[in-house]
């Protein structure tokens, strides 16, 4: 089977052992619930599901599982983060070691959240360098929970769909 070399050199081995493992979806449903709630810090997210994909295989039964088990891991992450914010607010949030993103930052995506509404947390979780910015300002406004899952998942299943195509036509280009 092909695997993405770069990308899995890039894995810490650990991590790599135990997607190649029996675990491989449990142990990624885990880093998908870290890389939603933005902790996920010793790795790039970009690279979870191409890595997976090369781990695990390109079959359509294989994609599913990966691109499902994304979908919700990244989505129970991100409405944990949504509802720290909503319930801790901004102040609160700001001063945890944890939450590694700064007041100028959270102020620019507080102001496109103002600016757009709601329909920023899919587009922002379908891109690149924003996925997830938008949790926060969702739960300082106060948005509906389920609202949130639905609009958070939605622009999770694009990005990772995305992904999973970009990471197949890689496979194929490259084998």
């Amino acid at each position: 089977m092909a695997r993405p070399v770069l990308q899995v050199a890039a894995m810490p081995p650990y991590l790599r052992d135990l997607l190649d493992s029996e675990y491989a979806l449990v142990v990624l449903f885990c880093v998908f619930v870290l890389e939603g709630a933005m902790l996920m810090y010793f790795m790039p997210s970009e690279a979870i599901v191409p890595v997976s994909i090369g781990l695990l295989g390109h079959s359509v039964p294989s994609i599913a599982a990966i691109i499902g088990v994304a979908v919700l891991g990244a989505t129970v992450g991100q409405v944990g983060l949504f509802v720290l914010a909503k319930r801790g607010g901004r102040e609160w949030l700001l001063e945890k070691r944890w939450f590694r993103v700064s007041e100028s930052t959270l102020d620019r995506f507080d102001g496109w959240f103002e600016r757009w509404g709601p329909i920023v947390v899919p587009v922002s979780n379908a891109l690149l360098f924003t996925r997830g910015m938008l949790t926060v300002p969702a739960g300082f406004a106060e948005m509906s929970t389920r609202k949130f899952v639905v609009l958070s998942a939605v622009g999770t299943v694009v990005f990772e769909t995305a992904l999973a195509a970009i990471s197949l036509g890689v496979i194929e280009w490259a084998f």
